[in-house]
């Protein structure tokens, strides 16, 4: 501790007091999550959730979002308005408190909007305080009324502008360059939100729009959830005839649940809260998954389908296949943190328990057709799954699955600090030999697999765990598979996958994806799972080499060296043709490389991609292609 730390003065000039929206401003992170893609959308999700609340609140049935020319987004409901009348507290006019002041909003008086879900008030100021500019127009009281902002300061009052005798508020906001690494919205990414949101609130209408694109598209379910279901198993064998749907109330709570068996081998089940997806669940799914355990197993059992000496069914047993959407509606829900993907309040799950326990109960009863198969299902399943664990114990026997005894194939690194080991997945032995002499021994470990992997979204993790090639990458990475899966025990903290730039590459990268997405799908979700980008071409001059990883970066390198000369270009093919040193330096050290991180914005678009991809409907992959066609970059043929 050195002299001058002894004497540094702590006084009360140092503390710094931040007013207003400045706190938004200095940690924008804190209220949106971060400053990248993921943020800038968010932006527009808050704003349409104050639409949304006025539609649970039943005062509004059209919500538009438009994506203008210069990236600026406008958002107009037929709601009733923001108060225009002075605010008591502040002095200032309602509409400029709710845009300039944190925690200021009607979601805090339960006569206002007993539904909401944007429940900690700092949505719409906090859009304000990260747009370069923010427009707001009120219909209310026969008038039309209008403010501007800049960075959440206002630079005009609240003036009236002409009249109305409809209701409704247009938010108009261009996000802060100053803010965000990228100010350019993605009309995908939006689509996907808002067609989620059109079909957990059945009746009202979303239109989204793109001027810079001239796409547009109206979002309007009167089906609700059950619609959602549908639309998720498109392109999924349904085996269930009927859709089981209710939507009922207890408490002051409303549960809707709509779910369907498909022949697919996974789960997906989407839960939310006042429109909120709960990505990480909460006690609302806890009551969902115990309820539906039971009233299967009650099922069979009074039935005789499951025998006294029979063991009941296991929950994951009666899920295989299911797709469900379970979407409930509470006062005062308890989230956790501002980001709002885990519901808390402990009374859900037995209200969702009560209810689904006995519609479902319901359900079969009325319908032994789709009861039959449903028991069938989860038989079948019970089955595979006792194969699955004889071989896991079989497999323990034999040290293959043992964590102590790594795979033969596998290069290890020395260290054992998951905080920087990386695996990299490579494809045969010649990118395995350049890979492992070109790495860094001490953090890096190099798998190589013969071949491609199984195409895990047609089979059961009875035969998954029968793949040599797979059961090497469990024991490798040491956190187990499917339901036994502990992030914790996860010995590297990137596993990236290196494969070549080419039509096999593309497929062996394809089918690993599918194959983390469907049976260790934590390590997507929480960003393990890198893509390397291996370059495309080499240019020589003399003894310099450069590389360009794209056709654009290759002409840019042409012009630059100049297009007087010919140069020596070679396009790679495969990660073999590169010598060690020339892999290490463009492609595994960290210092230079490129990697692309996987993540997971929408795990229904996910799902609804891996079933079309490698599902066994041809039709929609077909279609898939077709329309994509134009967007491939880099074409083998």
């Amino acid at each position: 501790m050195t002299k001058e730390y002894n004497n540094r003065k702590y006084t009360a000039d140092e503390i710094q007091v931040l007013t207003g929206l400045e706190p938004v401003r200095m940690r924008p992170g804190m209220y949106i999550g971060s400053t990248g893609p993921k943020g800038l959308h968010h932006l527009v999700y808050e704003v349409v959730d104050n639409s949304i609340d006025e539609a649970l609140a039943g005062v509004c049935d059209t919500i538009c979002i438009t994506i203008n020319e210069d990236n600026s987004v406008s958002v107009s409901d037929n709601g009733s308005g923001i108060p225009v009348e002075t605010h008591p507290q502040t002095g200032k006019s309602t509409v400029e408190t709710v845009l300039t002041i944190l925690h200021a909003g009607g979601k805090f008086n339960n006569g206002a909007y007993k539904v909401s879900g944007g429940l900690h008030g700092v949505g719409i100021s906090v859009v304000n305080a990260l747009s370069e500019y923010l427009e707001v127009e009120v219909k209310r009281n026969g008038k039309i009324y209008e403010q501007k902002f800049s960075r959440g300061v206002p630079t005009t009052e609240l003036k009236i502008i002409g009249d109305s005798e409809e209701t409704g508020t247009t938010i108009t906001f261009k996000p802060d360059k100053e803010i965000f690494d990228d100010v350019v919205f993605d009309y995908e990414i939006l689509e996907f939100r808002f067609r989620e949101m059109a079909f957990l609130n059945k009746g009202i209408k979303i239109l989204l729009e793109d001027k810079r694109s001239n796409e547009k598209e109206e979002f309007h379910y009167e089906g609700g959830i059950k619609a959602f279901v549908e639309y998720i198993n498109t392109n999924k064998t349904k085996i269930q005839e009927n859709i089981m749907y209710f939507e009922a109330e207890k408490d002051n709570s409303t549960v809707e649940l709509a779910m369907q068996y498909t022949e697919s081998y996974s789960e997906n089940i989407f839960s939310f809260a006042n429109n909120i997806n709960t990505h990480e669940g909460g006690t609302h799914l806890s009551g969902f998954k115990s309820a539906i355990t039971r009233a299967i197993n009650d099922y069979a059992r009074r039935h005789n389908i499951l025998k006294e000496k029979d063991d009941n069914f296991q929950g994951n047993d009666v899920r295989e296949g299911l797709t469900a959407v379970l979407s409930v509606k509470l006062m005062n829900p308890q989230f956790e943190g501002q980001t709002k993907t885990k519901l808390g309040n402990s009374e859900m799950r037995g209200i969702v328990d009560t209810l689904v326990s006995e519609n479902i109960d319901r359900f079969l009863e009325e319908n032994p057709k789709d009861a039959k198969v449903i028991i069938e299902r989860a038989m079948k399943a019970s089955h595979a799954r006792e194969a699955a664990r004889k071989a896991r114990e079989l497999s323990r026997k034999r040290s293959i699955l043992d964590n102590t005894t790594l795979p033969g194939k596998l290069a290890d690194c020395s260290l054992n600090d998951s905080e920087i080991t990386e695996v990299f997945i490579v494809e045969g032995d010649s990118a395995g030999g350049s890979a492992k002499q070109g790495r860094d021994r001490r953090y890096q470990a190099i798998l190589p697999l013969k071949g491609k992997i199984m195409n895990v979204e047609k089979a059961r993790l009875d035969r998954v765990l029968g793949y040599e090639e797979i059961k090497a990458m469990i024991t490798a990475f040491g956190s187990g598979i499917g339901n036994e899966f502990d992030i914790d025990k996860l010995r590297y903290g990137k596993i990236i996958i290196m494969t070549d730039a080419d039509v096999d590459g593309a497929h062996i990268r394809t089918l690993l994806l599918t194959f983390f997405f469907r049976y260790m799908k934590p390590l997507v979700e929480n960003g393990y799972i890198y893509i390397a980008q291996p370059p495309l071409y080499k240019i020589s001059k003399g003894k310099n080499d450069y590389y360009a990883y794209s056709d654009n970066q290759l002409d840019k390198i042409m012009n630059e060296l100049g297009r007087n000369k010919e140069y020596p270009i070679q396009r790679y093919k495969g990660l073999g043709e590169m010598n060690p040193e020339q892999l290490w330096e463009t492609t595994m050290d960290p210092e230079t490389r490129t990697m692309l991180q996987v993540s997971v914005e929408d795990a229904i678009a996910a799902d609804e991609i891996f079933t079309m991809l490698m599902g066994d409907r041809v039709k929609p992959r077909r279609e898939f292609i077709q329309k994509n066609a134009k967007l491939v970059k880099n074409l083998d043929i």
